[in-house]
């Protein structure tokens, strides 16, 4: 057993990027706006993808490749495509994930600067410390980081049940109108966006070449569901504490990121007492930034590979290219458009969640492919579960675009 634990990392890497904005802001949304009401929503959700990102590991540790190999390999026109997807949303996502941690940082330190100069401040330090290399420090403290977070939150969930009971009803709604877009909002980050398996078949091979190979497919896919399940148990802990402090109450989520943080912050404290204040700002501000720096690097590195796919120029590596733009723009939005974290998080997460199926679809189309070793395919139950995952985001992504008609 300790020697699977030792090999657990790229799985604890999915859940560090995966429990953000979707987990802080988006589930406690949905418990204070909706109860225990769009539980459904979180389930399905969580269950729908489950395939579409184990397919990362699973093809990485099988092949030797990340997807975007993968991707070439169907037709250099999916790796075309999957580069402008990404360009439309990684500055979005970005931008949403740096503000919710300014925020945090702002309320910990207790610093009420402009939270322009927070933001910016953040992504010079997390800039920073990519470029000196210094990123394999946090990954050695990701254990900690997600263990201290689950404990904190499982902890807070039963207290405040204890308090609250059954007096929240189990009814299950579905939003019409301004609130469908509020749902889609909610699945397109739960647990994370779906591109996020890209990132995990790189984080995959990089874990299997420190470890010298030894690292099996069998291996990888524990590592993988640890960090999965962990994701989507974190997910019903905030839709939990939204529903059982916020639903029914005078008290509205503020849309500016400082205040939020607060609000964030005494949801815990209120259940568990002030003397946890310390212990649940820690958590909170470092899964934040562990979702923050994993995102500045990861995008950077998923485009570096595709330039070398699509141009036949594997001598040349554009990582400090692309994360000079990605850390550059992401301060441009700060300075010269509405940073506003509500508008900036529904923008990443809508877009998120339309590109959901065309990524479902190509990684199904390759872990059944001809590329893919026949005895590392996944089962049939996972292909049935993958074609209705398929079916599932497909159609919520046609609901959503034929609501903007109406």
């Amino acid at each position: 057993m300790f020697a699977k634990l030792k090999k657990l990392g790229p799985g604890l890497l999915f859940a560090g990027a995966a429990i953000g904005v979707s987990h802080l802001v988006q589930s406690t949304r949905a418990g204070a706006d909706y109860g225990w009401g769009l539980l459904w929503a979180l389930v399905l959700v969580n269950l729908f993808k489950y395939p579409f990102f184990q397919f990362g590991p699973r093809y990485a540790l099988a092949t030797g490749e990340s997807l975007l190999d993968g991707y070439y390999k169907l037709g250099k026109s999916y790796l075309w495509i999957y580069f402008f997807l990404n360009i439309a949303t990684m500055f979005t996502i970005q931008t949403a994930v740096t503000i919710v941690t300014a925020g945090l940082a702002s309320n910990v330190f207790d610093i009420s600067t402009n939270m322009i100069y927070w933001s910016i401040g953040v992504t010079a330090v997390c800039y920073g410390i990519l470029l000196i290399g210094r990123y394999q420090l946090l990954d050695k403290f990701i254990k900690v980081i997600i263990i201290t977070l689950t404990i904190s939150s499982i902890l807070a969930l039963v207290i405040a049940f204890s308090k609250k009971g059954p007096s929240i009803g189990l009814t299950q709604v579905f939003p019409q109108g301004a609130g469908l877009l509020f749902v889609i909002a909610f699945m397109g980050w739960m647990p994370a966006p779906m591109d996020i398996s890209i990132w995990h078949s790189i984080w995959a091979l990089e874990k299997k070449n420190d470890l010298k190979n030894k690292l099996s497919l069998k291996e990888g896919l524990f590592d993988f569901n640890v960090g999965y399940l962990t994701t989507v148990l974190l997910g019903g802990c905030f839709v939990g504490l939204g529903a059982l402090v916020m639903f029914g109450s005078d008290l509205e989520f503020s849309n500016q990121g400082n205040v939020f943080a607060g609000q964030l912050i005494d949801l815990y404290t209120a259940n568990l007492g002030d003397a946890a204040y310390g212990i649940i700002a820690i958590a909170a501000l470092t899964t934040m930034f562990s979702t923050t720096i994993t995102t500045l690097d990861a995008s950077p590195r998923a485009m570096s590979k595709t330039i070398q796919l699509l141009f036949q120029r594997n001598h040349k590596d554009y990582y400090l290219f692309w994360i000079t733009v990605l850390a550059l723009g992401t301060c441009l939005i700060f300075l010269f458009l509405l940073s506003e974290m509500g508008l900036l998080v529904q923008i990443a997460t809508v877009l998120s969640f339309i590109t959901a199926p065309f990524y479902a679809i190509l990684n199904y189309r390759l872990i059944t492919s001809n590329h893919m070793p026949k005895g590392d395919q996944p089962s049939s139950s996972i292909k049935i579960l993958s074609v209705l995952g398929i079916l599932f985001l497909t159609g919520f992504t046609v609901v959503y675009l034929l609501s903007l008609s109406i």
